[in-house]
């Protein structure tokens, strides 16, 4: 694995005292060649590619459930939500476990990069292009002469996908 393989989560007490300190801060990880990034406050935790049970009935893109310390966490692919192409996981594969809407889902990437400040005045809004593809895009944060497109993590399912999800787990 890698330095990322760490928990980052936060007693309640804390995460108010460190709201501030996570403004501004995203994980940021490889899909393809592309660099994503979500904001660090929807991250739980970032844990290596474990056994999977695949589920009956669901979409493509999930690929079905792990038992992370008794929790029963659902699991999508990242690539074949944005419909990438897929390849074989290797040992940079892992999974970023993320809180949306009181529920934990965990993201198939392909590899997890650092932790950066993009503050947000280098965030720019995301390309008016298609609604269905632009709808996982909050907004494109400049880093240097380099981009990161930022997730709208909240919308990586629409309400139908995540209740469908929520009921798994």
């Amino acid at each position: 694995m890698n330095e990322f393989s760490e928990r980052l989560d936060y007693e309640d007490d804390e995460f108010e005292d460190d709201a501030d300190s996570q403004k501004d801060k995203y994980i940021t990880f490889k899909l393809d060649k592309e660099e994503f990034g979500i904001e660090i406050q929807y991250v739980i935790e970032i844990v290596g590619l474990q056994k999977i049970t695949q589920l009956p009935d669901m979409p493509e893109f999930i690929k079905g459930v792990i038992n992370l310390r008794g929790l029963v966490i659902p699991i999508l692919d990242v690539r074949k939500r944005f419909r990438l192409d897929e390849i074989p996981y290797n040992d940079r594969t892992c999974i970023i476990v993320v809180s949306i809407q009181e529920a934990q889902l965990g993201l198939i990437v392909d590899e997890v990069s650092e932790v950066l400040d993009i503050p947000e005045s280098q965030v720019s809004e995301p390309p008016k292009t298609s609604i269905h593809k632009s709808r996982y895009i909050k907004g494109i944060g400049k880093v240097g002469n380099n981009v990161k497109i930022i997730l709208n993590i909240e919308k990586i399912l629409s309400e139908e996908e995540m209740n469908e999800v929520i009921k798994v787990a």
